[in-house]
């Protein structure tokens, strides 16, 4: 059986620090901030790291993949499940928190680890990617009008995989849309396939994509040329950012990102504040700036570039808007 080309790139990402430091040139100096053995672990696609200034940990892209010993600091408040998973976890797959829609927990594999990842401390399963008692748990909600298949990055999986799940919620009546979580496009732009696209347009329901990206520089022509592929294929193309220090928290970042995007028919839908979870102290930026920042950004740009500024309280039965 042939592997497919993003199979194939996929497994040229970059996985140990040694490696990554070679490639990107670190100095002695900047070595030393890496942190050699991060718990979570790093993985960082080439199509990222060859947009890495050469001995550059600075950039938005370095401080978002890169581990470093920052880290390693300790904070109160802080924690290992930030937005409490593990209370609205109600199948080994799922997770139901709001009315009217739930998360698919489809793989625990990502195309890169981002060092802010709210969800990297998560007990994913283990088992087969066999989703039986899930799509029972779905069959039998009929309340659920949505589902959201993330992870983990649904992508990961196989189109064949993917087939199955697509099928079987295509198949529930009260099931009306079917969104995507996925970080992989700004990766391995390669993995929406042909084969992909297919499957997608056989089905009924509503597809919507929600790509996480919080930078412009994340962006290059392949990867709008893929996502256009997704629109053409009457998917609706949305996406999520998360407010990081040092990233994208001051009004020229987040403008350019927000802009860029709209021009390619990919509208911002949610600003995230920054879930607490140990070791993103360093990525933490205060509510009151991200409020000021939202402020001017509804003064310059248009609505539907502007996301709405929210954060994840557990147990509140929403988003919680800012």
């Amino acid at each position: 059986m042939d592997i497919p080309l993003w199979r194939k790139i996929q497994k040229e990402s970059f996985s140990k620090i040694s490696e990554i430091s070679d490639f990107l040139q670190l100095d002695e100096s900047n070595n030393k901030k890496l942190l050699e053995k991060p718990s979570f672990r790093f993985l960082l696609p080439r199509r990222i790291a060859e947009k890495i200034p050469k001995n550059n940990l600075s950039c938005p892209l370095s401080k978002q993949f890169l581990p470093l010993k920052e880290e390693l600091i300790k904070k109160q408040g802080f924690i290992s499940d930030p937005t409490c998973d593990a209370i609205f976890q109600k199948e080994e797959k799922i997770l139901h928190k709001y009315q009217g829609r739930l998360l698919l927990i489809t793989t625990g594999a990502c195309a890169m680890n981002c060092r802010f990842c709210f969800r990297q401390n998560f007990s994913y399963p283990q088992t087969k990617p066999i989703f039986e008692r899930e799509l029972a748990y779905i069959k039998q909600e009929s309340s659920l009008h949505e589902v959201i298949l993330s992870g983990g990055d649904p992508l990961s999986l196989s189109d064949e995989t993917l087939q199955k799940i697509l099928q079987a919620l295509d198949a529930i009546d009260h099931i009306q849309i079917i969104r995507f979580h996925t970080r992989f496009p700004i990766g391995i732009p390669e993995r929406i396939t042909p084969s992909f696209l297919e499957i997608l347009s056989r089905l009924k329901k509503q597809i919507i994509f929600v790509i996480h990206a919080n930078h412009a520089n994340e962006f290059d022509q392949d990867i709008f040329q893929a996502l256009k592929s997704l629109r053409l294929h009457n998917v609706q193309m949305l996406m999520h950012t998360v407010l990081l220090k040092g990233i994208n928290d001051d009004l020229t970042s987040l403008k350019n990102l927000f802009l860029t995007v709209s021009a390619n028919g990919i509208f911002p839908y949610y600003l995230h504040q920054l879930d607490q979870v140990e070791g993103t102290t360093h990525f933490y930026t205060p509510i009151k700036k991200g409020l000021f920042l939202i402020d001017e950004l509804r003064k310059i740009l248009p609505g539907y570039a502007t996301p709405r500024y929210v954060q994840e309280i557990p147990n509140a039965p929403y988003k919680t808007i800012l």
